[in-house]
């Protein structure tokens, strides 16, 4: 089989999806394209511009399947390529435009989440990495036909959509590690950006430090040129409490993660958390919102209701280490028990 690769925006987790599909289905001679992950809005509207002018010659030859992410406009690449049609279309979504809280720097995402939409009523199968990721996106798109002016009776294609799309995680690797049981290292390993909502975090983390609470602190993820200003305020206020700051190489994430106890989330958005799921497989205990994706994918022990449950949990993890419940079994997550649920997805199984 001849397969074609599409990320229209390679964020990190994105590319380790892709390197995943290109090594554990190597049976389908992979040609993958992608593009950076900046300028959001153009890059969502203007991929397949952008692949026209610099792949036209990749994306004039024949294909079995096409693995699309939902970022790209397929139902526009198909119109410029329409011998693409005859491929088989599927389309992965790693997350929705409808289901991201909104940033007062962003403008009207009408135009993103019409390329979702259009994205999965062009393709032969869709899939998502969490029930949670499917339903926010069919709820999300039949509250914005809603809204337009024409009434369009949308239920029921919508729905259809729903019965039929698959959810199939992205796979995380398989190497595990033992965290460290009885520790006190709180690790945080998400993107410092206004989503993941890093302020409930370290104000949880600056009432334990008020409370004479020990613990050490592991504040890695991916960083941009800008981030909230809570991270400046939690460098001078934690103090010898941090032990590790900033992006890490990929052999020393492995390594704080493999020294961490608890690993903590208090996003706002969350479609399935590779970040999580990375520190679980290391052996850390997670500790994550009762909303979003989360409970889908974590029995109650792990999640909390709200800031002062956050606290709470925290202190009494931290002073009272048996407490902890084990670590939920990972290897489900892996790409070992998920290659033949990939398999059917691309051939049609």
């Amino acid at each position: 089989m001849r397969g074609l690769l599409l990320s229209a925006y390679a964020a990190a987790s994105h590319q380790h999806w892709a390197e995943g599909i290109v090594e554990w289905l190597d049976e389908i001679g992979w040609t993958r394209l992608e593009l950076p992950a900046r300028h959001f809005p153009w890059r969502i509207r203007g991929n397949p511009l952008t692949w026209m002018l610099r792949e036209s010659a990749a994306l004039s030859r024949h294909y079995d399947v096409i693995l699309a992410t939902s970022m790209v406009d397929l139902a526009t690449l198909v119109g410029l390529y329409p011998h693409l049609a005859g491929a088989r279309k599927v389309v992965y979504f790693h997350e929705n435009q409808f289901a991201y809280p909104a940033s007062s720097a962003q403008g009207s995402r009408v135009g993103p989440q019409m390329v979702n939409l259009y994205t999965a009523l062009a393709a032969d199968e869709v899939v998502f990495n969490t029930v949670y990721n499917r339903d926010s996106f069919i709820d999300g798109a039949r509250a914005l036909l809603k809204r337009m002016p024409e009434n369009l009776p949308a239920y029921e294609p919508l729905e259809a959509l729903r019965r039929r799309a698959r959810v199939v995680p992205v796979p995380i690797a398989t190497s595990t590690g033992q965290g460290s049981t009885a520790g006190d290292l709180i690790v945080w390993n998400h993107r410092w950006e206004y989503d993941k909502n890093p302020e409930s975090f370290f104000a949880a983390l600056f009432q334990l430090a008020a409370r004479g609470v020990s613990f050490r602190v592991a504040v890695m993820g991916q960083r941009f040129g800008d981030w909230p200003a809570v991270f400046d305020e939690a460098r001078e206020r934690l103090g010898d409490r941090l032990v590790c700051w900033g992006p890490q190489t990929a052999a020393a994430y492995q390594d704080w993660l493999d020294r961490g106890a608890v690993v903590v989330s208090t996003s706002y958005h969350e479609f399935q958390g590779l970040a999580i799921m990375e520190a679980v497989r290391r052996g850390c205990v997670p500790l994550v919102p009762d909303r979003l994706c989360y409970p889908e994918l974590y029995a109650a022990p792990f999640l909390y209701a709200d800031d002062d449950q956050l606290v709470a949990r925290l202190e009494a993890w931290l002073t009272s280490p048996g407490s902890r419940p084990h670590p939920p079994v990972t290897d489900d997550w892996t790409w070992p028990s998920l290659q033949s649920a990939y398999r059917q997805v691309l051939n049609g199984g």
